[in-house]
């Protein structure tokens, strides 16, 4: 499964971000997502024991949805994550060997930018897509400037206060897609609860 293919398949550009998700809920709260439409799923490296989570979403859903981990440090956590079998690998800042080693293994990076300067250099390590974190902090206008110099052909995702009510702004000035992190999930929500906000926020991108 790769970005590629589920854009093709007009899947909601949107990854939901878990973190702080523990082992023993990540298979009810992935099915809500996958079931609400999310087909991008992240558990951040700080969440509790988050490779058992990742591994165990990626065994379940990794057929039908792009599995991952989220704040990707260094070079061991790039191993373990490929060692799941799952590819998302979203990085909160810009390290040349860390994306130059996933994309060596297979995996789908999404380093983390906030400068021209950081969007080039994870560019120049081999990733395709960036996203802009913290994207509230620099606004709606600060991409549409990033889109006149960026290449065509790389995706700009806004990470960090996206929600059901400014996903499609972020869309509409020029990112390919978004992530949403405690506007879909945060610990102690019940599978109702992420089955109700990820179904607003694909509503919202659709």
């Amino acid at each position: 499964m790769t970005i590629d293919a589920l854009l093709a398949r007009k899947v909601p550009p949107l990854v939901a971000i878990l973190r702080g998700i523990q082992p023993g809920e990540a298979l009810a709260i992935g099915a809500a997502l996958v079931d609400a439409g999310v087909r991008l799923i992240e558990v951040p490296l700080n969440s509790p024991d988050p490779f058992a989570s990742i591994a165990l979403l990626q065994a379940e859903f990794g057929g039908n949805a792009l599995i991952g981990a989220g704040t990707v440090l260094d070079l061991a956590a790039v191993e373990q994550l490929a060692a799941t079998g799952a590819r998302l690998m979203v990085t909160p800042n810009t390290n040349p060997a860390v994306i130059a080693r996933g994309v060596e293994l297979g995996l789908e990076p999404m380093p983390g930018f906030l400068t021209p300067t950081e969007a080039f250099a994870g560019l120049a390590a081999g990733a395709r897509r960036i996203k802009l974190f913290p994207a509230t902090a620099q606004g709606l206008s600060y991409i549409k400037a990033l889109r006149e110099v960026l290449p065509k052909s790389c995706g700009v995702w806004a990470v960090g206060g996206v929600s059901a009510e400014n996903a499609r702004a972020w869309i509409e000035a020029g990112a390919e897609g978004v992530a949403a992190g405690g506007s879909i999930y945060k610990p102690g929500m019940t599978a109702f609860e992420v089955s109700d906000r990820a179904r607003a926020l694909v509503a919202a991108l659709a």
